[in-house]
C-alpha cells in the first residue's frame, strides 16, 4: 500500500516537472528578457541587479539608450523589475522595453515595447517613476522606486532584438490606443 502511494507521488511529480517547460515557454520574466535585450549578463532576482552590477558595469542615475533600468523590490513587487531603455524622450520621460509588467488580454509574461515611463521624483533624479500600464490605458497608479541605470560597457548599446515583436505591436498599437486593438490582435 505504501509502495503504491510512493509510486503515485513520484508519477505526479514527474508529470508536473515535464509540464513546466510548456508553461514557461509562454510566460517570459523580466530578467531573461532584459539580459537578452541589453547584453548585461546578470542573473538572479531583478532587485539584486543593481548591487550585482557594482564593479562589473558602470551605474548611474541618468537614463541612456540601451541601459537597464533597475527597479527596487517593494511590497507590491517583491522581486523588483528590470527594463531596457529604448529612447530618452526628455529629461523626465523615457521609453522602455520590458517583459511581465502589464497583463494583456488577461495574460502576464508578455513583452511590451516603447512603454512610456515618467520620472515623478521630487528631485528629478529618476529615483521614483510611473510606468504605462496597459489594463488601464494610462500611467500606473503607483510610483515605483528605481535603484538606477546599469550601463552595458558604459555607453549606449546598439539595439538588440532577441525576441520577436508581439503581434499587437505590428498593428499600430501605441500607448494611449484602446485595448480593443490589443485584444483583437491576440485573439487570432
Amino acid at each position: 500500500m505504501l509502495h503504491r502511494r510512493f509510486l503515485g507521488a513520484v508519477a505526479l511529480c514527474a508529470s508536473l516537472i515535464a509540464s513546466v517547460p510548456a508553461i514557461a515557454a509562454d510566460y517570459l520574466q523580466c530578467v531573461p528578457f532584459a539580459r537578452a535585450e541589453s547584453g548585461v549578463e546578470i542573473r538572479g532576482n531583478a532587485k539584486t541587479w543593481w548591487s550585482q552590477a557594482a564593479g562589473s558595469y558602470d551605474r548611474g542615475h541618468e537614463p541612456r539608450k540601451g541601459a537597464v533600468m533597475a527597479f527596487a523590490g517593494t511590497r507590491g513587487m517583491p522581486s523588483g523589475h528590470v527594463a531596457v531603455v529604448k529612447k530618452v524622450v526628455s529629461d523626465r520621460e523615457i521609453l522602455i522595453d520590458h517583459a511581465n509588467w502589464s497583463p494583456i488580454n488577461g495574460r502576464r509574461g508578455q513583452i511590451e515595447r516603447n512603454v512610456r515611463v515618467i520620472d515623478v521624483s521630487d528631485a528629478g533624479d529618476w529615483s521614483m517613476v510611473r510606468v504605462w500600464y496597459a489594463p488601464i490605458g494610462d500611467l500606473g497608479l503607483r510610483a515605483n522606486p528605481v535603484q538606477g541605470f546599469i550601463y552595458a560597457g558604459g555607453a549606449a548599446q546598439p539595439e538588440r532584438k532577441a525576441f520577436d515583436t508581439p503581434v499587437w505591436t505590428q498593428n499600430d498599437w501605441k500607448p494611449g490606443n484602446g485595448l480593443d486593438i490589443v485584444a483583437a490582435s491576440l485573439g487570432g
